[in-house]
């Protein structure tokens, strides 16, 4: 079964199922608009309750954990590991942040540097375990725990790379969320271009299926698909967006990134254009929600929608999972729910998080 089948399955599996069958790619795209609108509006709603965990193991003590990020520079990363740090702090556990630097050499030597403090566990914070692939089966033989953030492509255990589990939102449901948007917003009708990081496994299936998506609707037209990796944003992303603007103009009317980092870096290159803040190109992050994208999205300046994760519910989860393997429990099992940021319900919030989780966690960790 081809991409393209297995995201119309997926569109109409993810909520749309009332709904009319989807079109073919390159087919009328008036109901699709519809649905991509009863989706969005579902996934701004800011009453979301905690649908986690509310049972599992008492906190195991004296534990100690190593987050290896792939980049401090990542917003995601960072608050993610920001989270983390809160968590552990609230079971007595030691904890220590790594930072890879953002290339492969740096992220072996930070691995590589959490091993040889044989913590109790270690959390791959935002890359991909196949590229250290040797590592993690020294990591297994002695003893570690692993946990992934955003490591590989989809949330749950691996079993190659082995890690107990590994925390994410599922990407179907932030590309498609993502899509919508675009499509919704747009009326079925945008010149679309899409930033990627093609070095990392999941940003860049993500960036696909976001594609897909977009191919269903016939009026969707992707102008350009920008591959620059995420520690190069700064630099390369400000001259690609003034390269940009000059091939395609005002065709171009929407962007879409997978991360919120590349608007940040986009922002100058359109000032200096003097295009406004409010748009177009109207922009959509398919995460990770940091705060400096919640401000953007307010100020309505050169962003106007994200997928947040929840960074800091996923930080409390990430030590969660790794309780439950100390404890020789199995994993939670649990994937945060899609939430769509837009300016309609920003207000004066600076993150996303479903609401609960940390009494939740608690309660599980202290009885």
């Amino acid at each position: 079964m081809n991409l393209a089948r297995l995201v119309a399955i997926a569109l109409i599996a993810g909520g749309c199922s009332g709904g009319p069958p989807l079109p073919a790619a390159g087919g009328a795209c008036h109901e699709l608009v519809h649905t991509a609108r009863r989706a969005v509006a579902r996934a701004e709603s800011m009453n979301v309750p905690w649908s986690g965990p509310t049972t599992g193991p008492r906190a195991v003590p004296g534990k100690s954990i190593v987050f290896v990020a792939a980049t401090m520079t990542n917003p995601g990363v960072a608050g993610t590991a920001k989270g983390v740090r809160e968590a552990a702090r609230s079971v007595r556990w030691s904890f220590r942040v790594v930072d890879g630097q953002g290339t492969p050499a740096g992220i072996r030597v930070a691995l590589g540097e959490a091993i040889a403090l044989r913590p109790s566990g270690i959390v791959l914070g935002g890359f991909d375990p196949g590229s250290v692939a040797q590592q993690i089966k020294q990591a297994n033989a002695a003893g570690i725990q692993l946990v992934g953030w955003h490591a590989t492509r989809s949330p749950g255990p691996s079993a190659d790379p082995r890690l107990f589990t590994n925390v994410t939102s599922r990407v179907e449901d932030v590309a498609r969320i993502s899509a919508y948007w675009i499509i919704a917003r747009s009326n079925g009708r945008a010149g679309v271009v899409i930033f990627t990081d093609s070095s990392i496994p999941f940003a860049e299936n993500k960036s696909r299926l976001i594609k897909e998506v977009l191919a269903t609707c016939s009026g969707m037209r992707l102008l350009s698909y920008q591959n620059i990796p995420l520690p190069d944003a700064g630099s390369r992303t400000p001259q690609q967006v003034s390269s940009l603007l000059s091939r395609f103009g005002e065709r171009w009317t929407y962007s879409v990134a997978i991360n919120d980092v590349y608007f940040a870096d986009a922002a100058p290159a359109l000032r200096a254009a003097g295009r406004p803040g409010k748009g177009p190109p109207y922009s959509i992050g398919a995460g990770d929600g940091d705060p400096s994208a919640f401000q953007r999205i307010r100020a309505r300046q050169f962003q106007h929608a994200t997928v947040p994760e929840p960074l800091n519910a996923q930080g409390s989860q990430i030590v969660d999972e790794l309780n439950r393997a100390f404890a020789g429990s199995p994993p939670s099992g649990y994937v945060t729910p899609v939430h769509l940021t837009t300016e309609a319900n920003v207000d004066s919030a600076t993150s996303w998080d479903p609401r609960g989780y940390r009494d939740a966690y608690l309660r599980i960790w202290h009885g």
